[in-house]
């Protein structure tokens, strides 16, 4: 049993100084993560791999109904949700309009998330919108989407936190990216 699946047993159980263990020990992995999804960015990308772990950590600890987390690949996988939620929330924040059109109040604690492109915005969105139509018909390839698109990681890691095989891992890659061009498509 890892360091991370013993701590998050432990947080399961409801021990609280678990909590503050978890973080030291997640926290360059995370933060590996994160670098590698920002690195696969357009150029002038405002978002930060830290302020993105940071609010990813955040959501999973105070959220009580996911400290359910089963291993460490489970953990990391919910962790790739959530900042595949903080994406997809920035991105609709900067398209909404409620904000002020192109105008966006700023506080100095606040770090923009997303790109200033509009059309980057766009395309997150309509990803978002067709990762859902994904999940309704095949859970697994959907997150596999999840876990390489959002959080970055390898086929290799992402095979390993999906118990599946390498090859598998591959043949769902090249079929969801696919049927998500087309889906996408569709809706343009």
């Amino acid at each position: 049993m890892t360091d991370v699946t013993r701590i998050l047993n432990a947080i399961e159980r409801g021990d609280g100084k678990a909590v503050d263990e978890l973080l030291p020990v997640v926290y360059e992995e995370l933060r590996l993560l994160a670098a590698q999804k920002m690195s696969q960015e357009r150029p002038g990308q405002t978002l930060q791999a830290t302020a993105l772990v940071h609010e990813a950590y955040v959501r999973l600890v105070n959220d009580g109904s996911s400290r359910n987390w089963e291993s460490r690949g489970h953990f990391f996988a919910a962790a790739a949700e959530a900042m595949r939620r903080i994406l997809i929330e920035n991105a609709r924040r900067k398209k909404s309009q409620k904000l002020g059109g192109d105008r966006k109040k700023v506080e100095l604690n606040e770090v923009v998330l997303i790109p200033q492109d509009e059309s980057h915005a766009d395309e997150l969105i309509a990803l978002n919108d067709a990762l859902g139509k994904l999940a309704e018909q095949d859970k697994t390839k959907a997150e596999l989407i999840k876990l390489r698109f959002f959080a970055g990681l390898t086929i290799e890691q992402t095979a390993k936190i999906l118990g599946i095989s390498i090859a598998t891992a591959k043949r769902h890659w090249t079929y969801a990216r696919a049927w998500l061009i087309r889906e996408i498509g569709r809706d343009n």
